[in-house]
């Protein structure tokens, strides 16, 4: 078995398994991982034309010597009618391996009448699985892994206005092209803010509960001491952007479940 190893960044290992890992449009998403600290492991079977079974073959090697974070699988190997889901068979036989192993289908079948096929299939098992047009950016590419892996990168984008800096521990907020740094947002407050930014760029709808934001409050009454700090971060931010954020927006509190984020809407006039 070949394995072309992309890059020498000390990351994460992305599993690729396509049969056109060389042409511009994959190089492209290869670069945009490597440069954003992953470690891209090219599937490649050798001798010259391979099917779609022997990319399942070596793909399944892979999984077990290099246990990659996540995979990026293609759907479609080859140029027969037979050849057009093989991916969908390499992504059932990776699900039996390893249930819980993360895979972005990247696939040309967003759009037209094989679509549904392509998604259908892709959702019918169990595993972290999602799905995107093979057209799609390198920075979208890269989004949607880190969210099916479950990790968020050092700077995480609250809408935009506002920019959260975990590596130094700032907030930055945006006034047109001016970047200030919220000064009030520090300890605590930077922590429940990053808890609430995390879960954000996992999944836009994800709620942190209470227990986990609880950790950053003090005094007897938790619940109430954290209600004041989300507070206090609401007005920060607000004033930082001469905006004041109502109950329903930045930061909601969803009954008996806790809080989740969202970002806010930009008016016409300063968008």
């Amino acid at each position: 078995m070949t394995q072309q190893r992309i890059g020498a960044n000390r990351g994460q290992k992305i599993l690729v398994v396509d049969d056109e890992s060389t042409s511009d449009l994959m190089r492209s998403v290869l670069r945009r991982l490597e440069s954003d600290g992953f470690r891209p492991i090219i599937v490649q079977p050798e001798g010259g034309m391979a099917d779609g079974r022997q990319y399942e073959t070596e793909a399944l090697f892979a999984l077990e010597d290099e246990r990659p974070a996540a995979v990026l699988l293609d759907v479609r190997f080859g140029e027969y009618d037979e050849d057009r889901f093989m991916g969908l068979n390499i992504l059932k036989k990776i699900v039996e391996r390893d249930p819980a192993m993360p895979v972005l289908m990247f696939t040309q079948y967003a759009q037209g009448p094989y679509r549904d096929t392509a998604v259908a299939a892709s959702l019918s098992v169990s595993a972290p699985v999602d799905f995107i047009d093979k057209l799609a950016s390198p920075d979208e590419v890269l989004l949607r892994l880190r969210r099916l892996i479950g990790s968020a990168p050092e700077n995480v984008k609250i809408g935009q206005l506002f920019e959260l800096d975990a590596s130094h521990g700032m907030v930055y907020c945006y006034n047109g092209e001016e970047r200030s740094h919220v000064r009030e947002i520090q300890g605590m407050k930077f922590e429940i803010l990053k808890e609430l930014a995390t879960a954000y760029f996992r999944s836009e709808a994800e709620v942190v509960p209470f227990s986990r934001l609880e950790r950053f409050s003090e005094g007897e009454d938790s619940r109430a001491s954290l209600r004041v700090r989300i507070r206090e971060i609401k007005v920060a931010l607000g004033k930082a952007v001469n905006r004041d954020f109502g109950a329903d927006e930045l930061i909601i509190n969803i009954r008996n479940r806790g809080y989740r984020l969202s970002p806010p809407r930009v008016p016409s006039s300063q968008a």
